[in-house]
């Protein structure tokens, strides 16, 4: 029998083995499942792409020189 795959989780780096048992993969618990979720919603990680302005108040800026 082959030995399971295992990853890093990404909030702290604890090994985690990959299959159904894991229920929060590729993370290793609850907590660091939502401590990643918290650095999106504070916009701590960004998919790279431009920045966008918000349409509700881009008439109120100036225009963005560049």
């Amino acid at each position: 029998m082959s030995q399971p795959m295992t990853v890093e989780c990404p909030t702290c780096g604890a090994p985690v083995e990959w299959g159904p048992q894991s229920l929060n993969r590729p993370f290793c618990s609850e907590r660091c499942k939502l401590i990643d979720l918290g650095a999106w919603a504070a916009e701590e990680h960004a998919i790279p792409g431009d920045q966008l302005e918000d349409d509700l108040f881009s008439g109120d800026l100036p225009p963005r020189g560049h």
